[in-house]
């Protein structure tokens, strides 16, 4: 088979060329290629001698953030067998290059989602609704079957007007504080280009958080229309255009039947199966012709300085937001990714990956079931002593303090709750407010230590701050890579574990 790569440009780097390819043409063995170390471990452990096995993300690098280089895309084109978590674990251009290079007819196994048939238990992804005015997100819903969508298809959502009495802006506010601009209507609409400067791009079956300012009091209607681009060189497919109207600072009951959105969590919502464009609150599907999306009085912010924040305005003067709930960069799905944090679901990914082996190289079965049987004997002994360990520490003390959300799945599974995070994702910059429910968290419950990720250290100066102030220990726990010191998962796991028990005993 001839295998050329389809190297997609924004995901060449010069460190990529470095290095040669680990899998090839010439090995006899079964290559494959996984997304993350740890699924790698899982592999090697279930192939044995009969594989040859790479990850895209190395060790050390955050899968969240991490762009793929060329060796990635060497790799890619030989690979026999291809997994990845998914559940939004990766970053999206892990997903598209890993799709887009992959040979015809080579498998791609989402391990997260097809070990749910394993007995795997998913946790939903709970997120903080408390703001006291909307939190207004963008997401994209559905499955597209009827137009062959996967998970490397693009929804775009564009910005193709404004009317109101000032300028309106809808963007992301980044990790470290960088806003990025979805639409701003100070600069205009360019028809001309497809509307590209006003345009937001989101995979299928995700949403993101955003932050809406208003310069001045007033009605304001936002037109936006969507399309679905399939592949990257397919013709979009047009989906359907629909109005927002935003009351700001005004009374919002512009006419006796609409309904006044005041708070919780909505998205503008592209439905890529029907084609249409409403508003999602809660689960309420809401006719946007008939809503209007309060921005009240108590919005009123003033613009930060610098000079990233010039489109809002001069340093110090007043606008209207709506802030974005969760900070930084943040696209994801329903479910939390992490379910190896429990070690029931490893197994679970170990037979996905013992039958996915064995469809794709049925001469190798014995194998790869002997070392499925011994690995998952493995496992369970490891289980067994997760849960011993933890349940060592008194109950008192039970209180797990992380860099972000990535530990649920032990918490559940082993009785370790988890008492706080510094913030959502690593990609996010913590806020103030952050830091200081950190703080009071570390005061009120008396925490005896709290556990940095090592390959998150350079974005966990927070934690370790606010530790030290507080007199706390600062202790290592591991949850997406590994590192020199923990290189497979049971040592990843029993570290963990002895680092729980050591720390906060």
């Amino acid at each position: 088979m001839n295998r050329i790569p389809v190297a997609l440009v924004a995901c060449l780097t010069l460190a990529g060329c470095a290095a040669p390819p680990a899998l090839s043409a010439d090995d006899s063995r079964v290559q494959v290629i996984t997304t993350t170390g740890i699924l790698a471990d899982l592999v090697r452990n279930v192939g044995g001698d009969q594989v040859l096995v790479d990850s895209i993300v190395p060790d050390n690098a955050d899968a969240h953030a991490y762009e793929p280089t060329l060796r990635d895309v060497r790799n890619i084109v030989y690979a026999d067998v291809a997994f990845s978590n998914y559940l939004m674990l990766e970053a999206q251009n892990v997903i598209k290059t890993l799709d887009a290079n992959l040979p015809s007819g080579v498998e791609q196994i989402s391990l997260a989602e097809g070990a749910t048939k394993y007995a795997a238990e998913i946790i939903p992804l709970v997120e903080d609704v408390s703001l006291d005015t909307v939190w207004l997100g963008m997401r994209a819903r559905g499955e597209g079957a009827a137009h062959g969508v996967d998970r490397s298809s693009d929804v775009r959502v564009s910005a193709t007007g404004v009317s109101g009495p000032g300028r309106a802006t809808a963007y992301l506010t980044e990790s470290f504080g960088n806003p990025d601009t979805f639409f701003d209507s100070g600069d205009g609409f360019e028809a001309a280009n497809g509307f590209r400067d006003d345009t937001m791009i989101l995979p299928p079956d995700a949403h993101t958080h955003m932050s809406w300012a208003f310069r001045e009091p007033g009605v304001y209607r936002l037109t936006l229309r969507a399309e679905l681009a399939v592949t990257a060189d397919s013709r979009p497919i047009p989906m359907n255009e629909q109005t927002i109207t935003f009351a700001v600072g005004v009374d919002p009951h512009l006419s006796p039947d609409v309904t006044v959105l005041r708070g919780g969590h909505t998205d503008v919502t592209t439905d890529i199966d029907t084609g249409e464009i409403y508003l999602l609150a809660e689960d309420q599907r809401l006719d946007p012709a008939r809503t209007v999306v309060e921005v009240p009085v108590k919005a009123l912010r003033e613009v930060p300085a610098g000079p990233g924040w010039r489109f809002l305005g001069r340093p110090g003067t007043s606008i209207y937001q709506l802030p974005q709930a969760v900070l930084g960069r943040h696209v994801h799905g329903e479910i939390d990714p992490h379910l190896w944090q429990d070690v029931g679901n490893a197994q679970a990914y170990v037979e996905l990956i013992r039958d996915s082996l064995i469809a794709a190289d049925p001469a190798g079965t014995p194998g790869y079931r002997a070392n499925a049987d011994r690995y998952l004997g493995e496992l369970s002994a490891l289980d067994a002593y997760v849960k011993k360990e933890i349940d060592a520490i008194p109950t008192a003390n039970r209180h797990l303090v992380t860099t972000h959300d990535a530990f649920a799945y032990l918490a559940k599974a082993y009785g370790m709750p988890v008492a706080g995070f510094v913030t959502p994702n690593p990609a996010v910059e913590a806020s103030l407010a952050d830091r200081r429910r950190l703080t009071e968290t570390l005061r009120n419950l008396h925490v005896r230590a709290v556990f940095l990720e090592p390959n998150l250290k350079a974005r966990s100066s927070t934690l370790v701050e606010v530790a030290k102030q507080e007199d706390v220990r600062v202790c290592d726990i591991y949850g997406d890579a590994f590192d020199g010191r923990v290189t497979d998962y049971v040592s990843m796991m029993r570290f963990n574990a002895d680092s729980l028990k050591r720390c906060l005993t």
